[in-house]
C-alpha cells in the first residue's frame, strides 16, 4: 500500500461523520461514499483520540476498499444463484425443493458470504491501522482497543458463524501488521 495512493483515494470522497447518541451501542458503521456513524457507546472503549482513530480508521478503510459495493454484488450473485437453483428444482416435490433451497442458503452463507465479510473486516483492520499511523496516531493502540472490545463482549458466535473475525484473530492479525503500519507512523509534535 503506497501512502501517496492512499492520500489520493481519501481525497476523492466527501466524508461525513456523525456521532449518534446511543450509549448502549458500542459500534460504528460506514456507508458507501464515506458516510460514517459512530455510536457514543463505543467512546468509553475507545477511551481517547487514539482509540477513536482505531474505530474511524477501520470505518474509513471500509469505504476506501469499496466493501459496501462488494457486499451488494455478493448478495446479488447469491440471490441469482438461488433463483437459478429454484428454477432447476421446480419440478421436484415441495419437500425436496425446500431441502435443496435450505442447503443452498446455508452453503452460500457459510461458504461464501460470511467468509467474505470476515475478509472485509480484516482488510479494514489492516488498512485502518495504516491510516491511523499516517494520521499520526500510534498504531499499537489498536491491540488494547480490541482487547477492551473483547473484554466487554458477551457470548459471540463461533468465528465461522460470524460476520467478523474473533477478537483473538483480530489481535493476532494486528500484531502481524504492526511492523508495516509502524513504518508509516510519525508522532504528532
Amino acid at each position: 500500500m503506497r501512502a501517496n495512493g492512499m492520500a489520493n483515494l481519501v481525497a476523492n470522497y466527501q466524508w461525513e461523520f456523525a456521532l449518534i447518541q446511543d450509549d448502549s451501542t458500542a459500534n460504528a458503521f460506514c456507508m458507501p461514499g464515506g458516510k460514517i456513524g459512530v455510536y457514543t457507546g463505543i467512546l468509553p472503549i475507545a477511551r481517547d483520540a487514539t482509540g477513536l482513530a482505531v474505530v474511524v480508521g477501520h470505518e474509513v478503510a471500509h469505504a476506501l476498499a469499496n466493501h459496501g459495493g462488494e457486499r451488494m454484488s455478493q448478495l446479488l450473485l447469491a440471490q441469482l444463484g438461488g433463483m437459478a437453483l429454484s428454477q432447476a428444482v421446480r419440478q421436484k416435490p415441495e419437500e425436496t425443493r425446500q431441502l435443496v433451497m435450505m442447503a443452498y442458503g446455508l452453503g452460500a452463507n457459510l461458504g461464501v458470504l460470511l467468509p467474505y465479510s470476515r475478509r472485509h473486516e480484516s482488510e479494514a483492520d489492516r488498512i485502518g491501522l495504516i491510516l491511523m499511523a499516517q494520521a499520526g496516531y500510534d498504531p499499537q493502540a489498536a491491540i488494547p482497543f480490541w482487547q477492551r472490545m473483547a473484554a466487554r463482549g458477551s457470548g459471540a458466535p463461533p468465528e465461522f458463524l460470524s460476520t467478523h473475525p474473533s477478537h483473538a484473530t483480530r489481535v493476532d492479525d494486528l500484531r502481524k501488521w504492526l511492523p508495516e503500519a509502524t513504518g508509516y507512523y510519525r508522532p504528532q509534535p
